[in-house]
């Protein structure tokens, strides 16, 4: 798997590199061949917290995992079981949805993601459930501008709020960024689903 590795505030050593490597060759195992896109992989530090961000396109499918914590090597090391379960994940949604060949189902290969070497359990039948709607909330969205959204968001302690701006007559999402700053999710104009 090719991986360009960098550093953000932070100088990326042959150690970390080869650290980096071994861990994610982990994830080679559920592929029938390496991919052959190139992954992404940003190491950093940011108020004392090791940072480990990887990305990895493939057809029809993005992986992508992120951590944080007191070590750089544990940070590596969630993000790769992070990984390992977004794969298995989109193993079985796959196998559940594509029964036919030559769908995306192949893209993985059934040994790995089977769990038949031992390596890794098949999923048990509560992991296939997290993709269950359990709850639907039906509201009344308020017109009100960014400033007003991100009060009401504040106020209900949530990290997204939902509402119409009243701005652009728009539904718009409001939502608190990991760096404690916040983001607004538009709509593009014109575009259709």
């Amino acid at each position: 798997m090719n991986l360009a590795i960098r550093g953000q505030q932070i100088e990326v050593t042959d150690a970390l590199k080869d650290y980096v490597d071994k861990k994610l060759s982990r994830l080679e195992k559920y592929f029938d061949a390496p991919p052959a896109s190139e992954g992404n992989v940003t190491l950093g530090v940011t108020r004392g917290l090791h940072s480990v961000e990887v990305t990895i396109p493939l057809p029809g499918v993005m992986l992508r995992a992120e951590d944080r914590s007191n070590d750089m090597y544990a940070s590596i090391d969630a993000v790769v079981d992070k990984l390992e379960r977004q794969i298995r994940k989109h193993k079985t949604k796959l196998n559940r949805k594509f029964r036919q060949e030559g769908s995306l189902k192949m893209l993985f290969t059934e040994e790995a993601a089977t769990g038949t070497t031992g390596l890794l359990p098949t999923m048990t039948e509560e992991e296939h459930d997290d993709l269950e709607v359990v709850r639907t909330k039906r509201f009344t969205l308020k017109p009100m501008d960014v400033e007003e959204a991100i009060l009401q968001m504040n106020m209900v302690g949530h990290n997204f709020f939902v509402f119409s701006n009243i701005d652009t007559q728009e539904v718009n999402v409001v939502y608190k960024r990991n760096d404690g700053k916040y983001g607004l999710i538009e709509q593009n104009e014109g575009s259709t689903y």
